[in-house]
């Protein structure tokens, strides 16, 4: 079971507001930040040399009130190099500055122990029970600053990989997954909630009047990503449902995937599946006999460990499959029944690859058949009637999500 320790020991520094102290060594975000690193330098000793822990970030200039002066914006992220692939690349994070009632207000008590203590937990046990594992592609374990004024550490972070280049596949954001009650007393110990985008941020109006010609809106790669998600972590380990909700996020709100998602790189978000908003963004008081603030004592350890367990078995099983088919083209050239698509092979998919498809108003694949070591297939099955992908499959087992074609 995940330890209550760490949603414990960032409760402890007073406020990790984005604009608190970031020298005091006992209260403020700088406090928040070297605990942090500090504690992921230890589980990487673990890892024979294969994680390393990095705090980078930039300043931010002021922003009125939301930003006063200059500040330091800083992720702490442990990053576990793939053996065979280490450019391509998964994210688990969740982010480590916290709020009151006054989001300028960054002096009074803000504990975060929900939001988003209970995300940031997720990530360090991640890191500390796979620091000793040798996945093939890289994992990071990230835990960010800024979000609540703007998701400036995660955009940061996005912004930085997209740089350089990396192949970032999938990031898993846990924010406010730290709760199983509502505010009306009802409890769900074993439900999450997954947030996912359907048509992409940085696809052009174009683009988008494309996938909607051919009724592809809920194929994006997120899309895909969603689904992966939902087929490996829905079992007796993790004990959890998964339950997919086609949208960015809730209503009047935001959160760090959106940063990936905006690079263009498939993201989802977890949180809890009925909140209780006397616990998020409050000043810790007491009205009437109701107990307002994000304290510790309204955390549920057993189903934030539920939920690290659906991020652990996703990114795991991420990680040891081949990446996602790339250049997947759908011949749509002449007038047939039968369907043929096409791909770039990659040698790491030492299995071969499968076609999965399903009727166009389910959620999930539906079927799947295995077409062996080739870029080009051709399949007895009409592209008209279903939608289609092609996921590759390794030698150990694992599948990776599919890809969606485009026409050719």
């Amino acid at each position: 079971m995940l330890s209550a320790y760490w949603q414990r020991e960032l409760t402890t520094f007073g406020t990790r507001h984005t604009c608190s102290s970031q020298t005091d060594p006992v209260r403020g975000i700088g406090a928040a930040r070297d605990w942090i690193a500090s504690e992921l330098n230890t589980y990487a000793k673990a890892s024979n040399g294969r994680m390393t822990v990095s705090v980078s970030g930039y300043v931010q200039a002021p922003i009125g009130t939301l930003i006063p002066n200059a500040t330091l914006i800083s992720n702490v992220v442990a990053t576990l190099k793939g053996s065979v692939e280490p450019n391509r690349v998964y994210v688990v994070s969740g982010h480590y500055d916290s709020r009151v009632t006054d989001i300028d207000n960054f002096t009074d008590d803000a504990p975060g122990a929900d939001d988003d203590a209970s995300g940031v937990a997720v990530s360090m046990e991640l890191a500390r029970v796979m620091a000793s594992h040798v996945p093939k592609a890289t994992i990071m374990f990230a835990t960010v600053a800024g979000e609540e004024q703007g998701l400036f550490g995660s955009n940061f972070m996005a912004e930085t990989l997209a740089s350089q280049g990396v192949d970032v596949q999938g990031m898993l954001d846990n924010d406010i997954v730290g709760s199983s009650t509502a505010d009306d007393g009802t409890i769900d110990k074993f439900d999450i909630r997954m947030f996912v985008q359907g048509l992409p941020s940085n696809n052009t109006a174009q683009q988008n009047l494309n996938l909607a010609s051919i009724g592809a809106e809920f194929d994006s790669p997120a899309h895909q990503l969603g689904r992966f998600v939902a087929e490996v972590a829905q079992n007796q380990v993790t004990q959890m449902n998964v339950r997919q909700i086609f949208r960015p996020d809730r209503f009047l709100r935001g959160g760090d995937h959106e940063s990936f998602l905006r690079q263009g790189f498939p993201a989802v978000r977890f949180t809890e599946p009925h909140e209780n908003f006397a616990h998020q963004h409050q000043n810790t008081r007491l009205v009437n006999d109701v107990q307002f603030g994000d304290l510790l004592e309204f955390v549920d350890i057993d189903f934030t460990t539920r939920v690290a367990k659906v991020n652990g078995a996703a990114i795991w099983s991420l990680a040891q499959a081949p990446g996602m088919p790339k250049n997947l083209l759908i011949d749509t050239s002449v007038l047939t029944n039968n369907s043929t698509l096409t791909w770039t092979e990659d040698s790491n998919a030492d299995a071969g690859y499968e076609v999965v498809w399903r009727e166009t108003d389910v959620p999930q694949w539906q079927r799947a058949i295995s077409v062996g070591k080739v870029g080009k297939t051709t399949v007895l099955l009409s592209k008209d009637n279903v939608q289609m992908g092609v996921r590759a499959v390794g030698k150990n087992g694992f599948k990776s999500p599919a890809a969606f074609p485009k026409p050719n």
